[in-house]
């Protein structure tokens, strides 16, 4: 059965290492918006098997306290076939899907969760997928693999390991290029895209790691991986449309709806000319800041 989740409504997505029980015990204390169960660059080669096993505890401890579940799994099909068969567990709303290499890997691994939601008796097409492209070749099927199976529900690019693949350093102005045309990919398959203009892995500076938040909002991301608490508030706040912007909206979209009544198509409002692709993208912050 085909169904596409709920589009997320993530902001922050802390990475966890499921191995690490004192960080999975704290980690609904850290407000971010899911917590990214990691069995894959967190845990070492060694430890697979005990993430593994670890993850039916660490998933029903933080989806108790109400928080939603991630898991980022491997990517080699030998330790991914085993990732699923122990990350399609009741808790889990979404798996991050590294390396994505082109559709038919998604679609692949659409079809075994399938199986292993029909077995366990989970909701069917409950657990969604992030595509986590991070290749030069993931980024040019980047269309066809946001749009390859209804579970995609976000698009991501991993800075590091595509710039390791192209042989570049992960700097802003390097990535630009390959951010954006991630963001168009999955806003032509219709899933939300994720991430930041740059690498997370930069996280001292909290002023400049602001910056970098509120650049990546304006490019189009709607949210951002973690790997450090420190950084969840700033992405909270950062991916939050902001009060004033709100405010402005909402007085946009009433003059123009009452212009609109009057047979107008078009209207002066505050120093600006605003017409139908103006509101909707009014109409469209209004919706991100309701949830």
């Amino acid at each position: 059965m085909n169904t596409r989740p709920a589009p997320p409504t993530w902001r922050s997505l802390l990475f966890v290492p499921v191995t690490r029980a004192d960080f999975v015990a704290k980690a609904h204390t850290r407000g971010a918006d899911a917590i990214q169960l990691d069995l894959e660059d967190a845990v070492a080669p060694g430890e697979k098997q005990a993430a593994r096993e670890a993850l039916p505890a660490a998933v029903a401890e933080i989806a108790g306290h109400g928080v939603d579940v991630v898991v980022r799994v491997n990517r080699p099909w030998r330790l991914l076939l085993r990732d699923l068969e122990a990350a399609v567990l009741p808790g889990v709303k979404a798996l991050a899907l590294p390396k994505v290499p082109h559709a038919q890997h998604i679609t692949a691994c659409a079809e075994i969760v399938a199986e292993l939601e029909a077995e366990r008796g989970l909701e069917p097409g409950g657990i969604g997928f992030i595509g986590m492209v991070e290749t030069a070749e993931g980024l040019l099927n980047a269309r066809e693999i946001a749009a390859a199976h209804p579970r995609v529900v976000a698009l991501t690019l991993g800075a590091e390991d595509y710039a390791t693949d192209l042989g570049i350093v992960p700097e802003p102005d390097l990535l630009h290029s390959a951010k954006q045309q991630l963001i168009v990919a999955a806003r032509a398959a219709g899933v939300l895209p994720y991430g930041l203009l740059g690498t997370v892995a930069h996280y001292a500076d909290a002023d400049a790691f602001a910056q970098t938040v509120e650049n990546s909002r304006r490019l189009g991301f709607v949210g951002s991986s973690a790997i450090h608490p420190s950084q969840v508030p700033i992405l909270n706040a950062g991916f939050t449309p902001p009060a004033d912007q709100v405010s402005h909206a909402e007085r946009l979209i009433a003059a123009y709806e009452q212009a609109k009544s009057q047979g107008l198509g078009a209207i002066e409002f505050e120093g600006s000319m605003i017409d139908e692709p103006v509101a909707e993208r009014a109409r469209k912050l209004l919706e991100r800041a309701r949830r």
